[in-house]
């Protein structure tokens, strides 16, 4: 008969849901956080958002076969609902209040001007653009995986490199457009 060798060391034990969680949340929390300031254009709204997303993970009480992708898609629908939600509150606001409310406080005059200025070519460059290739620069640009982006947007991974490639050229023929505009 075999008997153990009794060593004096605990067995380990799988991490608990909420130590994952924790350790999720410490890595990526910040990662969705700015991916959600890009799309949305407000800080506030995109924290919001982020911390809902992973708020809606701990609910859930396990996490999911791809943790990052399933965050980035919650944090998606929450926006899409936060956007429908705002765009009825601000055709309420009078424009001037409406304007206020959106409003970021300014800098320095000159920096601040030009700071506008980009911010708001480049806005209107990837509100041009297809909601999938927007998604996918900006996710990109967060340091997403192809893995991640493919899984969070519903595409096929072999995909990514080609569609991203795509929305660069889709992103800079726009941008260029507002350029040249007088």
């Amino acid at each position: 008969m075999f008997l153990p060798v009794e060593t004096g060391l605990r067995p380990e034990r799988a991490p608990s849901f909420h130590d994952q969680f924790v350790v999720l949340f410490g890595a990526h929390f910040h990662r969705l956080y700015r991916y959600m300031s890009r799309v949305s254009g407000d800080p506030d709204l995109a924290a919001d958002v982020a911390q809902d997303a992973f708020a809606k993970l701990y609910g859930r009480g396990s996490l999911p076969d791809a943790p990052e992708a399933w965050l980035i898609t919650v944090a998606l629908n929450l926006f899409r609902n936060a956007a429908s939600t705002r765009t009825r509150r601000l055709r309420l606001l009078t424009p001037a209040r409406g304007e206020a409310v959106l409003a970021d406080p300014p800098t320095s005059p000159d920096a601040a001007l030009e700071a506008e200025d980009t911010r708001r070519r480049v806005r209107q460059a990837l509100d041009k653009m297809p909601e999938r290739g927007r998604n996918m620069l900006l996710l990109r640009g967060e340091g997403y995986s192809y893995r991640d982006i493919a899984q969070a947007l519903d595409v096929n991974e072999t995909s990514v490199g080609v569609l991203l490639a795509r929305a660069r050229r889709a992103f800079r023929e726009i941008y260029g457009e507002s350029t040249d505009a007088p």
